[in-house]
């Protein structure tokens, strides 16, 4: 008999063509399918780099990119390790390969141990192996070697079950994970090594025998019993005077002698070892298969609810729920460990990168949450963003995200509470959503306060130079330092600025000097606060100043809450981390004597706001009550900001809930619900205007909020006030009073209408609503332009009570849309606050003070007059006062006092006296909050 040889060279040749056609196939569905390994080889080994070059030539044949990583012979292990790890954390890579052996002084243990069980395409790491072992398990790579020799088997027909195979070697390279590949198939296994005794007898028994001992032609034909099938794994070099080289390859088996009495026998070399590399191969394909498969098909499992009825308080409902870690979230959408920077067990940040790696996908549905014109007792517009995104996600089966502002210490100590929802539609857990989060407004209040921003640099900075004359201060601001004078990266953007093109300080002519040194601030134009996240009436108004070190710059000033910070605005509004560096530096803080704006970068501080803010710009995951996605991020105060959260965290969701260019569209889309504070007359008019108009972003649809008890006090009803006891009027069914008030319904309709954009009115419902109430709105919200109005019970029963809701966005995000803004940017400031009363409120006309319009001719000389216009005013009226229930007309809006925020980058105006910064009621919220002592938990919320 002689062996029939298995050709490895030709069934590897034939399995790269076949991964070539499978890349270029998909491909042609999704360009952006590109397997990808790195090859990391330390030192310069000559039979490691030949190994090196044989991967990367069948990498190349295979369509699959490889990229060599060479490392010095020296390099530590921790400097090995660290570059391993970021190899884990980058996403294009699909495949790492850390070529052994590595030096002496590196733990070949730790290396393998290094690399990620996602991407160890060698699988020799642990993880891989032992999965390996199991029987129940699968690992997620099989090592290439014993993968090679078990497709030869299959590949010449070899059928294994019931068959002896015998496995010289115990190696965890290759004898022992190809005994576990033998026993999985059925073949019963024996394992030799160097202590086995009576090793040939072994051998005779052997139907199949497998060899990795390293022993150059070891194993004779006359130990073999006819018609076994012989696997040479060995790699040996034995001397051969005929060769150029002088010494040959060969397998641990003596092929001449084997091949008589065998009925399959590899060779060496061109039997196992082009499969070794083939395997490989075979494995980073199926890593990016498997990346790719993750990222594209999202689902989020559902947490059930468990309804108690009546409804508990709001804590009592969080603390029922056991959330999900919030790993697991992130990956049941897409995201990698990798890509989040994790908080405790139930939020995290998420890293911007995954912006830029999702940049290809078609944006997921955005749907706009906004509300009639509240009463003080809230209309459930938070609740409703919640309810609607758990009918979404967890009853509809789509990626669905609710987009929210992180609520203030100050109402959620004050008497407003926090912003998560309520009832069993709600982010959780509360608690930690509504204490401190991770720490975004406290960077904000540090961004604005601390020396070396802006607040504290002001001050400094005036106290200095009316004290010193320009060189001195010149000599002071760029100071000589071990003999070299040079310019801080910050003070190239004040040269520029200034028109000066010089790079080196030694250079400026003492003209220059006094402009670059000397700020020359107005103190009567300084605009700029100090902020609190508290609220605290008594620090509306202070003097500064008064130390007899201050030498008598006493100023008046005050502070805001932290949330009313233009760095707050500046956080929302950013695209990424360089627009929000360049939107902080831009901020003024008042004029010079000469009427020039002096800017935050004039002052030197844009970089430290950035380095303070550069982890609050990463927004946070959180979860529903039903486990859908959360994002919470920035927390704009509503009556003078945009009161809506963070550009960066909408974009993001988009993506996330967006669809691969091999996907369909409306089958897969997912829906990003975020909400604009208070009605949309005033935040969904600032969401369009400014937040869109910054982003570039449209929503698909306006959700506008309304409540029955809400329409009724528009219709005439007696006041309504927080914590007494309901009229009569919103308790007993009265269908007249509640279409007098529609009209104001009506108009928010109208409003929203105008940007292009199709709207759904939620009738949030109480239990004392009754059916023909609920049908009155309906029929007013249709006859006003609504496509549908829907009765939705989230609060009491979570997204199962918002289906009906939920089932009315889909379908009108699927109309078509013809968003247009209320005003483009080159009307005056004067003109852009008139349309928005007159379009918007329905006023008559707007009335200017004598301040107000000299602050308008200010920022028009300056050069602002481009931005548009936020107005501050209640939020109780579509006009300017509370008083004025429904839809007034023929109003005059009294515009005080405005405002600079070009960083934010709009003008906001009062019309109305809005407190930046609150006061706390006589029982505040805090005296309920305390910590249980045996559990740790907050106890007192809500």
């Amino acid at each position: 008999m002689v062996a029939e040889r298995i050709d490895g060279t030709a069934v590897a040749r034939k399995i790269r063509d076949r991964i070539n056609e499978e890349i270029r196939r998909k491909q042609e569905t999704n360009k952006r399918f590109r397997p990808a390994l790195t090859i990391v080889q330390v030192g310069g080994r000559s039979d490691s780099s030949t190994y090196v070059r044989m991967k990367l030539k069948a990498a190349e044949e295979a369509n699959i990119t490889c990229e060599i990583v060479k490392l010095p012979e020296g390099i530590t292990e921790a400097e090995l390790l660290a570059r391993i790890e970021d190899l884990n954390d980058d996403p294009s890579v699909h495949g790492i390969l850390v070529q052994l052996p590595v030096p002496k002084h590196i733990s070949e243990a730790a290396v393998t141990a290094a690399v990620d069980p996602s991407k160890d395409v060698d699988g020799f790491g642990a993880v891989n192996v032992g999965d390996l072992a199991k029987r129940c398990e699968t690992p997620m790579f099989t090592p290439c070697t014993p993968k090679g020799v078990m497709v030869l088997l299959e590949e010449y027909g070899v059928d294994l079950s019931g068959k002896h195979a015998v496995v010289l070697g115990r190696s965890d390279i290759v004898g022992s994970p190809v005994s576990y590949l033998l026993k999985n198939s059925d073949a019963t296994v024996t394992v030799c090594h160097s202590s086995t005794r009576n090793l040939q007898n072994f051998i005779k028994q052997a139907d199949i025998l497998v060899s990795a001992i390293g022993k150059a032609q070891f194993v004779k034909g006359e130990w073999m019993k006819p018609g076994v099938v012989v696997i040479d794994v060995g790699i040996n070099y034995i001397k051969d005077e005929t060769r150029k080289s002088g010494e040959r390859l060969v397998g641990d088996v003596d092929y001449e002698s084997a091949r008589e009495v065998a009925s399959l026998i590899t060779p060496v070399p061109g039997g196992v070892g082009p499969m070794t590399v083939a395997m490989l191969l075979e494995n980073v394909v199926s890593s990016a298969n498997r990346f790719h498969d993750q990222m594209a098909h999202r689902q989020v499992t559902p947490l059930p609810l468990k309804l108690e009825r009546p409804v508990p308080s709001d804590i009592a409902i969080s603390r029922a729920q056991t959330p999900k870690n919030v790993k697991v979230i992130a990956r049941e959408l897409g995201i990698p460990e990798r890509e989040l920077e994790l908080y405790g067990a139930y939020k995290a940040k998420v890293n911007l990168d995954l912006l830029q790696r999702l940049s290809h996908r078609r944006d997921g549905k955005y749907v706009l949450v906004a509300g009639i014109t509240p009463t003080p007792l809230g209309e459930g517009k938070s609740t409703t963003t919640m309810g609607l995104t758990q009918a979404l996600g967890a009853h509809l089966g789509k990626i669905a995200f609710a987009n929210v502002r992180q609520p203030s210490q100050g109402p959620t100590f004050g008497i407003k509470g926090g912003a998560a929802g309520g009832g069993y539609s709600q982010v959780i857990p509360m608690d930690e959503f509504n204490m401190h989060l991770t720490g975004d407004i406290h960077a904000i209040t540090a961004a604005n306060n601390l020396l070396g921003t802006i607040s504290a640099a002001i001050e400094t900075r005036m106290f200095h130079e009316n004290t010193q004359k320009d060189k001195a201060l010149y000599n002071r601001l760029v100071p000589t330092k071990n003999g070299v004078r040079v310019f801080s990266p910050v003070m190239f953007r004040r040269l520029k600025k200034l028109g000066i093109d010089k790079t080196n300080p030694d250079d400026l002519t003492d003209e220059e000097i006094a402009k670059f040194a000397r700020l020359d601030i107005d103190p009567d134009t300084i605009t700029w606060r100090r902020v609190l996240d508290v609220n605290d009436r008594h620090l509306r108004q202070i003097t500064i100043g008064q130390a007899p070190s201050e030498k008598g710059h006493t100023r008046v000033t005050g502070f805001d809450i932290s949330v009313a910070s233009e760095c707050m605005a500046v956080l929302a509004l950013s695209n990424d981390l360089a627009d929000m560096r360049e939107r902080l530096g831009r901020m003024v803080i008042g004029s010079s004597r000469r009427g020039d704006p002096v800017t935050c970068d004039d002052i030197g501080a844009g970089g430290a706001l950035t380095a303070l803010m550069k982890d609050a710009i990463k927004p946070n995951l959180m979860q529903t009550l039903e486990g859908t996605p959360v994002f919470v991020h920035a927390g704009p105060f509503a009556n003078i900001s945009i009161g809506a959260s963070s550009v960066i965290a909408d974009k993001l969701a988009l993506k996330l809930a967006g669809t691969e260019g091999d996907e369909v569209h409306e089958e897969r889309v997912g829906y990003v619900v975020t909400e604009a504070g208070f009605d949309f007359t005033m935040g969904g008019e600032r969401f369009f205007n400014i937040k869109c108009r910054s982003s570039g972003l449209c929503p698909d649809v306006v959700v506008i909020v309304a409540t029955v008890r809400a329409l009724k006090v528009h219709g005439g009803g007696p006041d309504v006030t927080a914590g007494a006891a309901l009229p009569e009027a919103y308790r007993t069914e009265n269908v007249e009073l509640l279409r007098a008030g529609c009209i104001n319904l009506a108009k928010h309709i109208q409003n929203a209408k105008y940007y292009g954009v199709p709207v759904v009115v939620a009738i949030n419902k109480f239990v004392t609503d009754t059916e023909a109430e609920i049908n009155c709105v309906r029929e007013e919200a249709i006859k006003a332009g609504a496509e549908d109005a829907v009765e939705a019970s989230h609060w009491s029963d979570g997204g199962l009570g918002a289906v009906e809701l939920a089932k009315a966005v889909i379908a009108s995000s699927q109309k078509p849309k013809n968003f247009r803004l209320l005003y483009e940017a080159d009307l005056s400031i004067v003109e852009k606050m008139e349309a928005i009363a007159k379009k918007m409120y329905g006023a008559a006309g707007i009335e200017l003070s004598k301040l107000a319009r000299s602050q308008v001719e200010t920022y028009t000389r300056q050069g602002f007059g481009h931005l548009p216009v936020c107005i501050a005013k209640t939020q109780y009226s579509l006009s300017h006062d509370q008083s004025l229930k429904g839809a007034p007309t023929g109003f005059t809006v009294p515009i005080r006092d405005v405002r600079l925020s070009p960083g934010a980058g709009y003008l906001y105006a009062k019309a109305a006296d809005i407190q930046t910064i609150p006061g706390l009621p006589t029982a505040p919220g805090y005296l309920n909050v305390d910590v249980n002592m045996e559990t740790g938990e907050i106890q007192g919320l809500f």
